[in-house]
């Protein structure tokens, strides 16, 4: 096979740029187009990232292409959730009950700079920006482009075409629109959208409250979330309704209004936060949806994949750390079948879909376990029955979270399977009294726990096993 194959990405976000880094250590001759100008010369404006929650499976990315350490460079590490209720009270739940398991929060623009920059040190990977595609040919490998400053349009070959443009992907849409094969698309929307807002530095530069979590305010209908950067600032986005209650994105429409609704139910932050109303009317609010699609390929010649082929919402946090997960998991494929682009690109689909699906209806899962469930008293004590199991039994039991978090040795379907199966368990026990609060529980009693978590989830495995849940 010769190395020298033109391939043509369109994107140069988080999964492009690891990807076009990768096939560009490979060798192949790689011609990135973004839409965007080029962030690392060009300030983009603030207001709709979203921090990012960088945790194991992402690392499996940084790992092949030789980027571990740089990366470490950039993160803050996220023991667990920092809890504000809205007497002010604070109370942190650890993502993991083994000390060396924990998030990171990392700047998007950072690391997507970083990517670029390491791929752009390959001749054979070249980047271009400003450059907006319309459409894809998906059947002659050819795409039209739009020079954004120049406004002049052309088209560009390849023998190669792969999408990583995200949720409006303009190879998405030209499959869909096309009608030349059969595909199928589906885009949810949340009733919620996202507002993204900032707790700046102190006087000093340092952090005006707890660095190394996630900080969630949970109310039930909507919830505001916090997440460290380097410079001493947190990143803040509130999720809430469009419309409906008192309070909803629709009729927040004032100053006035805008700091009474903190003031009630966000007191604490507000304090932090003298620049709230300008953050609030500067900055947009943008929607929340998952996008499921299949096929994710036409033929060996064009390929969808990270949020152009499985947008989900970021309540997990494993946007990202699918996406980077995507191009691990090609890059084995294109090892083993190299030059035969149609298996690679099949392969990928059968491999990796069931996976994206399951981390989907877990991120929409964990919208509502944040913004409520966390507060509830079952939910916290079922918590501490897991972080006793992980701490006491490390080998033995991994909650949902770890399995999904911190397991990247297994895929996210089957994390959410047996995550929630235990879940599952461990609530039926609580709520039938037939396994003490941890506050009563010696270690023969957490044995004893743990032996009955197992029995209950085996069970309910093979249950919905048999009726074809799973």
């Amino acid at each position: 096979m010769e190395k020298q194959q033109n391939i043509l990405i369109i994107g140069a976000g988080l999964c492009g740029s690891l990807l076009a880094l990768r096939l560009g250590q490979r060798g192949y001759n790689v011609t990135v187009y973004e839409m965007r100008p080029d962030m690392r010369k060009t300030k983009i404006s603030a207001g709709r990232s979203i921090n990012l929650a960088f945790s194991d499976r992402g690392n499996k990315g940084m790992k092949l292409v030789g980027l571990e350490d740089k990366v470490k460079t950039l993160c803050i590490p996220m023991n667990g959730r920092m809890l504000h209720d809205k007497d002010g009270n604070t109370f942190l739940s650890n993502y993991s009950g083994r000390d060396h398991e924990y998030i990171n929060s990392v700047s998007r623009e950072g690391l997507n700079a970083l990517l670029l920059d390491e791929a752009e040190q390959h001749d054979n990977v070249k980047l271009h920006f400003d450059i907006k595609c319309h459409s894809v040919d998906f059947e002659k490998t050819t795409a039209q482009f739009e020079n954004l400053q120049s406004k002049k349009f052309f088209v560009e070959d390849a023998d190669v075409i792969i999408a990583t443009d995200g949720a409006g992907s303009a190879l998405r849409k030209s499959y869909f629109l096309e009608r030349k094969f059969l595909f199928s698309f589906s885009q949810n929307w949340l009733t919620h959208g996202y507002k993204e807002l900032t707790i700046l530095p102190d006087d000093k530069g340092g952090y005006k409250t707890y660095k190394n979590a996630l900080h969630i305010w949970p109310r039930g209908d909507y919830m505001l979330i916090a997440l460290p950067n380097l410079d001493g600032s947190f990143t803040v986005t509130l999720f809430l309704a469009y419309d409906g209650g008192k309070y909803n994105f629709n009729n927040l429409t004032t100053p006035e209004i805008v700091v009474e609704f903190f003031k009630e139910e966000f007191a604490d932050a507000l304090e932090l936060m003298p620049n709230l109303v300008d953050d609030f009317f500067e900055n947009p609010t943008a929607p929340l949806g998952t996008v499921k699609c299949s096929p994710w390929y036409y033929k060996g010649n064009t390929l969808l994949m990270g949020d152009s082929a499985h947008a989900i919402v970021p309540f997990y946090g494993q946007g990202m750390n699918a996406s980077f997960e995507d191009v691990v998991e090609f890059d084995a494929i294109l090892e083993q079948y190299e030059g035969d682009w149609e298996t690679i690109f099949s392969e990928f689909g059968r491999i990796r879909k069931k996976d994206t699906d399951a981390i989907a209806d877990l991120a929409i899962d964990n919208f509502h376990e944040m913004k409520d469930h966390v507060a509830n008293p079952l939910f916290q004590e079922k918590r501490k029955i897991e972080m006793a199991l992980e701490s006491n039994f490390p080998k033995d039991y991994s909650s949902k979270y770890s399995l999904v978090t911190f397991n990247e040795h297994i895929g996210y379907r089957e994390a959410m399977l047996k995550g929630r199966a235990q879940d599952k368990a461990i609530l039926n026990l609580l709520a039938d009294n037939k396994i003490a609060t941890i506050s009563e529980s010696s270690e023969e009693d957490l044995k004893a726990i743990l032996k009955q978590v197992k029995s209950e989830t085996k069970a309910i495995l093979e249950d919905d096993q048999i009726a074809k849940l799973h």
